[in-house]
């Protein structure tokens, strides 16, 4: 049985990594904007395990973008290190308001991290000299030259380096601290857990995640503006993939990705001021009628079949 199960994984990464070589412009795009957000989903998940919902991905996720961007035009750092440069700027960036704002729980750390994503657009968007202020900054290029199969090829090595620190998030002792943490804190603490710790370890982590993400992504579009860069949608699909597809898992969020990712374009399209209004419907139909998801029902569904 485990034999099929690395066969299929196999399968599964090796039609991922050869998929530009068999598909035209449009699918590349489409595939690299679903790997953007599966990367997203998965990052929420990671510190949502810990019992912490944040909604402040789309502030990491621009903080990311423009560090990159303002390091390659402003010190001539060449793309790859500002895309590194954006990530430890998000996490060092989550370090110190981590510090400040993981003592709050439940409903107080969402709002209060909803409230630092719009901070910091509202401070770029007033920077002018430095981040180019409402209209933004425009980079000479975009990475590689644009080129759609270079770029799928960058966006699907950090999606799988998301997907590898999720499964250490799931397989070491670290699982066993944030689940503890979720469940009772009480309880973690009284076995010698250091709460706070974890808490910021993994906030700074998922945060960096969503800074590298950001990062290319404007790299591969060489462009950011404070309304684009910081737009709730970076916030609000992977929070959707992840209801949709399952919580607490590696897999749910990737499940959620393959399958609302595939109609986002479309609904866009069809929907270019109210697909995020459907986004909510998801939402709130997953948490009335399939709380657990596609992935947890699915199983659930199994565990009473045995």
């Amino acid at each position: 049985m485990k034999r099929w199960k690395y066969i299929a994984y196999a399968v599964i990464i090796s039609i991922a990594i050869f998929f530009p070589l068999y598909t035209g412009t449009y699918l590349q795009h489409t595939a690299t904007t679903i790997l953007i957000y599966l990367s997203l989903a998965l990052s929420w998940d990671m510190l949502l395990r810990t019992g912490q919902i944040s909604f402040g991905i789309a502030g990491f996720f621009g903080i990311g973008g423009y560090a990159a961007a303002l390091t390659h035009l402003k010190l001539g750092v060449d793309p790859f290190s500002s895309i590194f440069l954006g990530g430890i700027t998000a996490l060092f960036t989550a370090v110190l308001l981590g510090l400040m704002v993981l003592h709050l729980r439940g409903l107080y750390f969402a709002i209060v991290t909803l409230a630092i994503a719009e901070i910091f657009r509202v401070i770029v968007r007033n920077l002018h000299s430095l981040t180019g202020g409402p209209e933004g900054s425009v980079l000479p290029s975009a990475i590689f030259n644009g080129d759609p199969s270079k770029v799928y090829w960058l966006v699907f090595t950090i999606t799988i380096i998301t997907i590898i620190i999720s499964e250490v998030f799931q397989r070491t002792r670290i699982y066993f601290a944030i689940t503890s943490i979720r469940n009772d804190e009480l309880v973690a603490k009284s076995s010698g857990i250091d709460i706070f710790k974890y808490l910021v370890f993994v906030f700074a982590i998922t945060s960096a995640l969503q800074g590298m993400i950001g990062a290319t992504y404007a790299h591969q579009y060489a462009f950011v503006t404070p309304e684009e860069t910081f737009h709730i949608h970076f916030t609000l699909l992977p929070i959707t993939m992840c209801l949709l597809g399952g919580m607490y898992t590696t897999i749910g969020p990737l499940v959620g990705a393959l399958v609302l990712g595939a109609i986002s374009d479309y609904l866009k399209l069809q929907l270019p001021y109210g697909h995020l209004l459907v986004y909510g419907i998801v939402i709130v139909v997953v948490i009335l009628f399939v709380p657990k998801g596609i992935i947890g029902t699915l199983w659930e569904r199994l565990e009473k079949g045995k």
